[in-house]
């Protein structure tokens, strides 16, 4: 792995104060099977600014829309519970609100489009009927009003007939086409926050990118933050302007995305770009986690001082170090003045404390 170096972040005019900022997150269900709970997110930090996109990756179960789901307030308590941590939104902790009070964020400031449109939509309803509930919910305004609002929403998110088509019902409607509902009906109310859960899952590749470029222009034009939940390192590529890697519940990684993916830092996120196929490249077979575990050349911070060890529930032998006493074995390192990573808790880092992910920053082609 070659050496990394220091990065300095370029001047800013103003720095822009975090839309959203979750502090150490920690969730956690009820095991059906009697045992101990099933911690799903274990101390998860990560901010998202105006105008700004935050790409979210890591392999399913990681707790990628367990966090998202939690900005909402809608993980169901019971089994659900959050054990630990804060999610300040416009600088207040939503985290501490009640049932009626989150009912006026959710979905009016902080929208969410869903990985599955059609499980999303409500069958027996009118797709005008379902946006239009949504504007009538969260803004004063009358039936009429309400109606054309809806209509716009449509119109803007590329629906062609608009107002024809606010009485279809969504089985009449394309996988592409239920998408672009979805998002209207999430932008119908001009939210500060927009989390988007895999939200080009299933559909063919001009579609995808309609749906991006569809969300980007509606970005810049509206200057919300994104949460951008997938799968898809193209899609991050593309896309993101800073990048947060999840396993097994924790930030393994924060970068911006073009020092992300000229230097990976953590044995998983370098596992998860040698499991792409290129075409330039000739393999048999992609990566696996295992062959990435099981490898102690991969647990290495190279070109940083200190006891730098990347942390993994189970690295191979030899490699953890000795954890500072009493506290969790995981840490999340600022390694460079624009970089986090996820490492051992030895007495090292617990005596040079790192101030939570934060990057302002856009990428110049956005």
């Amino acid at each position: 792995m070659e050496a990394a170096t220091t990065t300095t972040v370029p001047a800013a005019a103003a720095k822009t104060k975090p839309i959203l900022e979750v502090a150490d997150l920690a969730v956690s269900f009820a095991n059906s099977a009697g045992g101990p709970r099933i911690q799903a997110v274990a101390g998860v930090s990560m901010t998202v600014h105006p105008n700004q996109t935050l790409a979210v990756v890591g392999e399913s179960g990681c707790g990628k829309s367990v966090t998202a789901m939690s900005t909402m307030q809608l993980i169901p308590r019971p089994p659900g519970r959050f054990d630990r941590g804060s999610i300040l939104f416009e600088g207040e902790d939503i985290l501490s609100y009640t049932e009626s009070q989150m009912l006026k964020v959710r979905g009016g400031k902080i929208a969410m489009i869903f990985q599955e449109p059609m499980t999303s939509l409500n069958p027996v309803y009118t797709i005008g009927d379902q946006i239009i509930e949504a504007i009538l919910l969260h803004q004063k305004v009358g039936a009429d009003e309400a109606w054309k609002l809806a209509v716009r929403a449509m119109q803007d998110v590329g629906i062609p007939k608009a107002e024809e088509r606010m009485r279809a019902y969504p089985h009449q409607f394309s996988g592409g086409m239920r998408q672009r509902v979805m998002i209207a009906m999430a932008l119908a109310c001009q939210p500060t926050l927009l989390l988007a859960d895999e939200p080009t899952t299933a559909l063919d590749v001009t579609i995808q990118a309609q749906i991006l470029e569809l969300l980007r222009e509606l970005q810049r034009t509206r200057g919300m933050g994104i949460m951008l939940i997938t799968h898809n390192l193209g899609v991050v590529a593309e896309n993101a302007d800073v990048v947060c890697v999840m396993y097994a519940g924790r930030v393994v990684e924060y970068a911006r995305v073009f020092e992300l993916f000229d230097n990976p830092l953590h044995p998983y996120t370098r596992g998860l770009f040698n499991s792409i196929p290129l075409l330039s490249t000739r393999k048999h077979r992609l990566t696996t986690v295992e062959e990435v575990v099981n490898d102690p050349a991969q647990f290495k911070l190279a070109g940083f001082a200190g006891d730098l060890v990347p942390w993994w529930p189970d690295p191979p032998k030899g490699v953890r170090p000795d954890v500072a006493r009493d506290r969790d074995e995981y840490a999340l390192v600022q390694v460079a003045p624009t970089r986090w990573v996820g490492c051992f808790n030895s007495p090292w880092v617990e005596s040079h404390a790192s101030p939570r992910p934060d990057l302002d920053y856009r990428r110049e082609d956005a």
